[in-house]
């Protein structure tokens, strides 16, 4: 069996960009205080690394409603991050340009996943809504 037929999303560009978040976010919660390694740090780089998890796993599903469900998984992931992200800045563990440049790169991978679901979403079957006649 060839490489890229069970890796599909490696060759995704917003997995690529996903798993290079996950290396920025744990730099940066590196610095958080100790008392939070079982709490926000932990939170935030679990809520990071599901992003990418999420991309992968969808995208070795075999259908496109699933591959759907779980790209949407991974935006509601991101949507966590994101909060992370703000409590982070204002307990003062992110400095203003730290929180800014991590934002730039959440909202630049959730353009990216949002076309993805819509191109997947597109490519679902839809079953009319009209009654079938059975006789």
């Amino acid at each position: 069996m060839e490489l890229k037929s069970i890796r599909p999303h490696k060759r995704l560009i917003v997995w690529q960009k996903s798993m290079d978040f996950i290396e920025k976010v744990y730099l940066h919660t590196d610095s958080f205080p100790r008392h939070e390694i079982y709490g926000l740090t932990l939170q935030l780089r679990r809520a990071s690394v599901s992003v990418s998890a999420n991309i992968s796993e969808g995208s070795a599903r075999g259908s496109a409603k699933e591959y759907a469900r779980f790209l949407n998984i991974s935006r509601a992931s991101l949507s966590e991050v994101d909060t992370l992200l703000d409590i982070s800045l204002r307990l003062n563990y992110l400095n203003q340009t730290t929180h800014l440049e991590l934002t730039d790169d959440l909202n630049h991978i959730a353009a990216m996943l949002n076309g993805l679901i819509k191109k997947v979403k597109l490519s679902i079957p839809k079953f009319s809504s009209k009654p079938h006649n059975i006789h």
